[in-house]
């Protein structure tokens, strides 16, 4: 076989059939999960790109395999693995578990014929071309481009690309790259070079240069040793049913078979959304290639093209005038189209008819395989009404046309699709189901392909990408929030980043969790009648620090407004005790007794012997010695303790409606208003503990409504989503209801967002509003409601969608790490 390029630089390719080549790579949009208004963006932007392309360009999307080695490699980054043990091993349990897995993902790539500049330059290059490939037969060294036509070229695709700026982003092909899509094409199915591997390659070892005037560089002959069987060889046993309806393909790293088809016929009208036919491809449970050949008819060609036969359709209709029964509605129909087609091209005069020519390609390590395969595609995308042609014999032929630099073949001339430029944007040729980071924990694995794709996250990446490493996820009850938020914690942990988790489940769950999964590595706090330790702000903080915290807990403690006479006498009583040599809440108690003394009779001073004696029944409630009592005080530079944990399951809590009434809040007892109190102090101790860290720390609020449901709880929460980013720190929320993070600017705020599971329809609308979903789009909410992670099925458990800090949207599946420290602390499921 010859490969149809000789020489290589930068992203040109010189051919065997004198044409040059340029190729890019294209950075798709999210598209299957977007909302309807980013949906469309995209087909705007799809459009206007189609319009800026000349001549007969590709479209080229292949499914490039994935090393296991490679996930674990992103997983790894930045991690020192010497110094935390505990991720070595979560990366190397998930590198045994990936190896059983095909992992591929989506690239799209753009080539362009290019013309010359000058009608002389292209003749030069057939010759030069006819002459290269006359010395390669004869054993001779072929002829190589000179310098001036390698410098015409390069200004002609520097020019090329500058006209196509803007969404989908396309940046030009490296010479490894290039290697690789040639590399690709010969060894689907088996082993092949790895896409990734071309980020770290030399491009000078695989890209020719100019030397003394002319190209050169080595030979890429040793990509064409491969051995092309057109339905196989007599011996090899295969069906005569399937003879010369797939391609067999040896290399020396083994066989594969090759089955393609063409796309013959497609719908009579097209709607937007509903005929992304190609964005749709990736949702088969096999890898799918395909290629677009087109060709880009200029406006005013094509508007005089529609004229003629307009011309001739008026001449079929008159051929008629004599049959009773008249014309046949074909005609009218074409007709119609017709004038839509001509209207549509005078009211814009950059609009562009593309005739498109599409092929897809499936394989197997067998015929049978690579038939089944063929199948599946064929009939499944016959029910939409795009009719796939197998045709027999042109397999080797339709093999060729999706390789950069060969011809169009004849066996594609019967499946050219005439389409303008906006209709053929509607398949969405440029689409992605990406989502995640690059780097970090594996979370899962995306379901919006049909192949396995992994999805990392990595919130501590993105307050060094500018943004924020705040997190929501929103769910019912049993849908996988806690695993989900645990999964992402015990990845920070074990990573050498630090947790702080508030425990309000009555079985401590999430103490358990730390104690199980980072053993060593955790501290227990209780927060509760049986503490240990102190959380006094006047003797954890320093200064103002401790007094600002001091005077919040008061006046929520209190019910007194920080304006009032009350909160003044408040303000003034924690300042003085702040600044004395021994700070302590006891003395403030004693300061406001001072202060009642020495006002004497006045208002003031009554107010200050209230207060006085409030705090004293506080402080000798079973409760209050967490903050009034004499226990040692909790030390915030703890750094071994990189999974902490607050149980505050032994604190009471208001009902949420109370908060609503003044007068209800004033009748609870006793012990659930120092349970509200204490627990926004446990948040904000929380706070200080992250801000004050040099490692990224996020603060886990799983049902975080017992907090913002208070507005100093709501302050807390916004000051930690709006600040963390500043301080490396991020707030993992999780809750029923989105409303319960905050208003629309904490939600807004969210860099990374989660819904899982909700069968309220109601609830469901407010999630899918939450990612930025249209929540009157049916569909989603039927996807939400129905179709993620349905009860009873345990095979689905975890299934959700992701909005990671690109705003990409994605379906996935969340994977409890294959860790046993890690699977047997996690669930909380009650056992049989």
């Amino acid at each position: 076989m010859q490969i149809p390029i000789q020489h290589i630089i930068g992203n040109l390719a010189w051919t065997t059939t004198g044409q040059v080549w340029a190729l890019w790579r294209v950075t798709p949009n999210p598209y299957l999960h977007a909302s309807p208004r980013a949906r469309a963006e995209l087909h705007a932007q799809t459009t206007s790109l189609l319009k800026r392309l000349t001549g007969e360009p590709m479209l080229l999307s292949l499914c490039a395999q994935t090393a296991a080695a490679d996930v674990a490699e992103a997983m790894v980054e930045g991690v020192d693995l010497d110094a935390h043990p505990q991720w070595a091993e979560v990366a190397e349990a998930t590198l045994d578990w990936l190896d059983g897995v095909s992992l591929t993902e989506r690239t799209h790539w753009l080539a362009l014929p290019l013309p010359a500049d000058r009608p002389t330059l292209e003749l030069r290059s057939l010759a030069t071309a006819a002459a290269s490939t006359l010395a390669t037969f004869l054993g001779l060294n072929p002829q190589a481009p000179s310098a001036s036509q390698v410098e015409s070229y390069l200004t002609k695709a520097d020019r090329v690309s500058r006209q196509m700026t803007g969404q989908p982003v396309i940046r030009p092909a490296t010479p490894a790259e290039i290697l690789w899509v040639l590399a690709h094409s010969v060894r689907r199915g088996i082993a092949e070079p790895l896409l990734a591997d071309t980020t770290h390659a030399d491009h000078h070892l695989s890209a020719s240069r100019l030397w003394k005037g002319w190209l050169r560089g080595p030979s890429l002959a040793g990509l064409g040793e491969v051995r092309l069987v057109e339905g196989g060889t007599p011996e090899d046993g295969a069906q005569v049913s399937l003879r010369r309806r797939w391609l067999q393909v040896e290399t020396p790293e083994g066989c594969a078979y090759q089955a393609f088809l063409t796309l013959g016929e497609m719908p009579a009208a097209f709607t937007f959304p509903g005929s992304e036919w190609l964005a749709t491809i990736d949702r088969f449970p096999m890898p799918v290639d395909w290629c677009s050949r087109l060709k880009i008819v200029p406006n005013a060609e094509a508007d005089a093209k529609t004229k003629r036969k307009a011309r001739e359709l008026s001449a079929q209709v008159d051929e008629y005038d004599g049959d009773t029964s008249g014309p046949p509605q074909s005609l009218f129909d074409a007709a119609s189209d017709l004038d839509d087609e001509r209207t549509r091209l005078q009211g814009s005069r950059t609009e562009v008819e593309i005739q498109s020519a599409t092929v897809l390609c499936v394989w197997g390590e067998s015929p049978e395989e690579a038939d089944r395969h063929a199948e599946l595609l064929r009939h499944s995308l016959s029910a939409a009404e795009y009719q796939l042609i197998r045709p027999t014999g042109g397999q080797r032929a339709l093999w060729a046309s999706m390789l950069p630099g060969t011809p169009v073949p004849g066996v594609l001339a019967e499946a050219t699709q005439y389409q303008l430029a906006s209709d053929y944007a509607m398949a969405m040729p440029w689409s992605s189901s990406e989502v995640g980071d690059p780097t970090g924990s594996l979370l899962g694995v995306s379901l919006d392909g049909g192949t396995a794709r992994p999805v990392l996250v990595d919130l501590a990446r993105a307050p060094r990408q500018d943004a924020s490493a705040s997190l929501g996820v929103v769910g019912e009850l049993g849908a996988g929030k806690s695993v989900l938020l645990k999964a992402i914690q015990i990845g920070l942990v074990d990573r050498g980043d630090r947790v702080i988790a508030i425990d309000r489940t009555p079985l401590g769950e999430w103490a358990r969790f730390a104690t199980e999964a980072a053993p060593d590595r955790h501290q227990i706090i209780r927060a509760d009648a049986d503490a240990t330790i102190c959380l006094d702000p006047l003797r954890v903080f320093n200064g103002a620090v401790g007094a600002r915290y001091a005077k919040s807990y008061l006046t929520l403690q209190l019910g007194v407004p920080a304006m009032s006479t009350g909160g003044l006498a408040l303000a003034q009583a924690v300042d003085a005790v702040a600044a004395s040599t021994d700070p302590h809440m006891g003395a403030v108690i004693t300061e406001l007794e001072k202060i009642a003394d020495e006002e004497g009779h006045t208002e003031r001073a009554e107010r200050s012997q209230e207060l006085a004696g409030l705090l004293t029944a506080v402080a000798q409630d079973r409760l209050g010695k967490l903050v009034f009592g004499d226990l040692p005080p909790l030390q915030l530079d703890n750094d071994s303790a990189d999974f902490t944990v607050f149980a505050t399951a032994g604190l009471t809590l208001p009902k949420r409606e109370v908060f609503a009434s003044e007068w209800h809040m004033q009748r609870q007892p006793l012990e659930t208003l120092i349970g509200r109190a204490v627990l926004y102090l446990v948040a904000a101790v929380a706070r200080e503990m992250a801000f004050t860290d040099s490692r990224f720390t996020a603060i886990a609020l799983d049902e975080c409504h017992w907090l913002t449901s208070s507005t100093e709880g709501t302050d807390l929460v916004l000051e930690l989503v709006r600040d963390g980013r500043k301080h490396a720190a991020g707030a993992m929320l999780g809750s029923h209801d989105p409303t319960d993070f905050g208003d629309e600017i904490v939600q807004g705020l969210l860099s990374t967002k989660v819904v899982l599971r909700h069968r309220d329809v109601t609830l469901a609308r407010k999630a899918l509003a939450f990612l930025g979903l249209d929540p009157d789009d049916q569909a989603m909410v039927d996807l939400v409601t129905t179709d993620l992670s349905p009860t009873g099925d345990p095979t689905r458990k975890g299934e959700a969608l992701l909005a990671d800090t690109r705003r990409r949207v994605g379906r996935i599946q969340v994977l409890i790490p294959p860790v046993e420290r890690i699977q047997t602390s996690i669930l909380t499921t009650p056992s049989a």
